[in-house]
């Protein structure tokens, strides 16, 4: 392996490193439409995504609806918190 290829390797680690997950969790109060609506306001999903995300929230507790980094991530979490909605960036 060469020190390019090394160097290559390296850096795509530590992108794939700094990516962090933005997760939502099932809750008893929040309407399917409130969800739907925050997703598409907040994460910037379209309508089907955000249908589909909160099928998945719905069925098994909790759903990955955004990925990225940290400081991307943190003001759609307060906004989703902010709203009511259980959220956190793992």
């Amino acid at each position: 392996m060469t020190y390019t290829e090394t160097e290559e390797k390296t850096s795509i680690l530590e992108q794939l490193v700094s990516q962090k997950d933005l997760i939502v969790y099932n809750d008893d109060f929040n309407t399917f439409d409130f969800v739907i609506e925050s997703l598409v306001k907040v994460c910037k999903h379209d309508n089907l995504q955000a249908e589909q995300c909160t099928w998945i929230i719905h069925h098994n507790g909790k759903c990955q609806v955004k990925r990225g980094e940290f400081k991307e991530l943190k003001p759609m979490c307060t906004a989703l918190l902010e709203r009511g909605i259980t959220a956190e960036i793992e």
